[in-house]
């Protein structure tokens, strides 16, 4: 009549004698201990939960682990080739494509911007950067520089002006797009 491992402790020692063994069989295969140990961790449980239906006689139960640790670890290679192959044939995403082209664009036209923006003269400079690109309101501008608010009125107008004489208007149209339009 065959037996199973019935109990927690015969199942325990069962699991002890040959957990290193199988792990070593599986490495041979998948070349990747984590995974390995996985593998053998799940035909134990595997073999656990199906004992009773399984009848097996002691001296197949080793024979039954190293056939179910192959197969598993068959699978899995199956698996991840099909994964990998999945992967290399994948377009690049559009969504990501985008994004990444629209960061892109939005850097080089902040970077043109700046570039611009130092031909300013320095006060005109200073109020703008503050007024433009760090948004800050004209009295808090005024207050920080110690100027009147009309002075600030003033040097931000007279910026926009050069900044238009200086810069290429469909340009300008998409460094305003771009600085209005937050990541």
């Amino acid at each position: 009549m065959p037996k199973s491992i019935h109990t927690v402790n015969s199942f325990e020692k069962l699991f002890k004698d040959n957990y290193a063994k199988l792990c070593h069989f599986a490495l041979q295969f998948l070349k990747d201990e984590d995974m390995s140990k996985d593998i053998v961790q799940e035909t134990f449980a595997a073999f656990w939960d199906a004992q009773e239906t399984l009848q097996l006689e002691e001296k197949a139960i080793n024979s039954f682990l190293y056939t179910s640790v192959r197969n598993a670890c068959f699978n899995k290679l199956r698996r991840l080739k099909l994964e990998n192959t999945y992967l290399n044939n994948q377009d690049a995403d559009p969504i990501e494509d985008a994004i990444g082209l629209n960061a892109m664009i939005r850097s080089e036209v902040i970077a043109e911007l700046h570039k611009v923006i130092t031909t300013l003269p320095k006060n005109c400079q200073t109020i703008f950067r503050m007024g433009y690109l760090e948004g800050l309101k004209n009295p808090q501008i005024a207050q920080e520089l110690g100027i009147s608010i009309n002075t600030v009125k003033t040097q931000k107008k007279r910026g926009l002006q050069l900044l238009k004489m200086r810069v290429n208007p469909d340009f300008l149209v998409l460094a305003t797009a771009m600085l209005l339009i937050k990541n």
